[in-house]
């Protein structure tokens, strides 16, 4: 995470230390962990007026894979810029930066035989953003979003059970096996209720 540490400090001082979290998980799939147009992602936890918080379903996903948006961060771009960028991208709403939740490291499931941890093979950077206006839709059609759902944060740790109950199977869209996605994706789901549970 050396390459955004000076930026996290800076996003912690002004919107609170996240939590960081060291997760293991199978080399399985591509995408997003190997997409070469990406150094990490940033995850969207969109407060809606209602106490909600806003899930999405992209059209090649398994049935009933809703999860919290995320969007990768580019090489030479900024977290906070990532996160502004694909917040309007994904969901078209206008939107209060509250506070920074989480830090995910994942790292290989094998881990290192020697004395030196193994490098993280992706990053995910959690902020819960107030909607404040707009309208929800995806403005990146390239996106694939078929849905949005609402839930409750305390739901969010039934989400990732869902997730990772996704069966196996082989996709074209994300290079890899569809259990390998669904174990990952929980990830973060767990770690933001227990943020948000922590306020």
């Amino acid at each position: 995470m050396a390459e955004f540490d000076r930026e996290i400090a800076e996003l912690a001082a002004r919107y609170g230390a996240p939590r960081r979290v060291d997760a293991p998980i199978r080399d399985g799939f591509f995408d997003p962990i190997h997409d070469p147009d990406r150094v990490g992602e940033v995850c969207m936890v969109v407060r809606r007026p209602n106490g909600k918080v806003l899930l999405s379903i992209k059209t090649f996903y398994p049935r009933g894979a809703y999860r919290l948006p995320t969007g990768g961060i580019h090489h030479g771009e900024r977290i906070l810029d990532a996160l502004l960028r694909e917040t309007a991208e994904e969901t078209g709403l206008e939107t209060r930066l509250r506070r920074f939740l989480a830090a995910i490291a994942y790292l290989p499931a094998g881990g290192s035989r020697g004395a030196k941890p193994p490098a993280p093979l992706f990053h995910t950077f959690a902020f819960l953003l107030d909607e404040s206006g707009g309208r929800l839709e995806a403005r990146d059609e390239a996106e694939r979003i078929e849905e949005y759902l609402e839930v409750d944060p305390a739901q969010l740790g039934a989400v990732a059970d869902r997730l990772e109950q996704v069966t196996s199977s082989p996709s074209v869209d994300i290079g890899g096996d569809w259990a390998d996605w669904g174990r990952f994706r929980a990830v973060v789901h767990r770690v933001v209720r227990e943020a948000l549970a922590e306020s």
